[in-house]
């Protein structure tokens, strides 16, 4: 049981890991800080905060834990912002998408609170944003990457561990740099093509006939496919513009290694290799249809 839990960054995944906590009834009292006084109103009227911050340190007066849940490029600044006023016993987790970044920042300003800093991320989400999109089933049956230092206690581990499997999550350790690589793959890539391919077909104004379309005749065709595919580009800009940046030589190798496949796919169409093209597609089929199965 938490008796104070402080989240800084009470939206999609602060409010949601609060709203599962208080589910589970893992905890007394959630005091939220946030910029935005109109959703942290919001948080207080869903009942995933109990108290809005006034400052600070009166925030992490005898706090249990915090949760940093903020864009991954705003994580270094809250966390020198918070150092001065860290009790001794307080466990500091974040949520961010990568690791690297956030344990650099850790060792640059919680230098004297690495024992109970546990980085962890939730490999979860929606296109929404903000508390009004928490869930308190978020995080029901989806993986939960701990990173922890080499300075973090073991007991700080397992109290993280136990209130991220109260929220139903499955729970996993790796190091910082092969999550950032694996997340890069399975994760960031397909933000940045979703983003993109949206760009790219509401701009598109011409066929290759180069007749002329009224800038939204591509959209007004698109199915289903092209809307699950797309499905990821209503996510935060904010959020993945740090996400990008922050694991931004693990992303350019994927997205290196990908042009190499569309180039190959290109070259297939300019040779009409039928064969090819169906080796390809075949061979993803059954690599998907391998992991669902895996997956179930």
């Amino acid at each position: 049981m938490i008796n104070k839990l402080v989240i800084i960054g009470v939206g999609l995944i602060g409010g949601s890991f609060a709203l599962a906590l208080r589910k589970a009834d893992k905890v007394k009292h959630i005091v939220g800080v946030g910029r935005s006084r109109e959703n942290m109103q919001r948080a207080l009227k869903r009942g995933a905060i109990d108290e809005i911050a006034d400052d600070l340190p009166s925030a992490l007066k005898h706090a249990d834990v915090v949760l940093l849940a903020m864009p991954v490029g705003q994580v270094g600044g809250i966390m020198a912002q918070i150092s001065p006023y860290l009790e001794p016993d307080t466990i500091v987790t974040d949520v961010g998408s990568t690791k690297q970044d956030v344990v650099a920042a850790a060792h640059s300003h919680l230098a004297g609170h690495l024992r109970n800093f546990v980085p962890a991320h939730p490999v979860a989400g929606a296109e929404l944003s903000g508390v009004s999109a928490a869930d308190a089933g978020l995080y029901q049956g989806k993986n939960l990457v701990l990173t922890p230092l080499k300075e973090t206690s073991a007991e700080a581990v397992k109290r993280v561990t136990e209130l991220w499997q109260a929220c139903g999550a499955r729970v996993s350790e790796m190091n910082a740099a092969q999550h950032d690589a694996i997340l890069a793959a399975v994760s960031h890539l397909p933000h940045v093509l979703a983003f993109l391919l949206m760009n790219h077909v509401s701009s598109s104004t011409e066929h290759d006939s180069n007749e002329p379309l009224r800038a939204d005749d591509p959209l007004r065709f698109a199915g289903s496919g092209f809307r699950d595919f797309t499905r990821i580009a209503g996510s935060s800009p904010e959020m993945w513009r740090d996400i990008c940046l922050a694991n931004r030589e693990a992303l350019s190798w994927q997205i290196d290694a990908y042009q190499k496949e569309l180039t190959a796919l290109r070259e297939m169409l300019a040779r009409d290799d039928s064969e090819a093209l169906e080796r390809v597609f075949t061979s993803a089929r059954e690599a998907r249809r391998r992991w669902l199965e895996n997956k179930s």
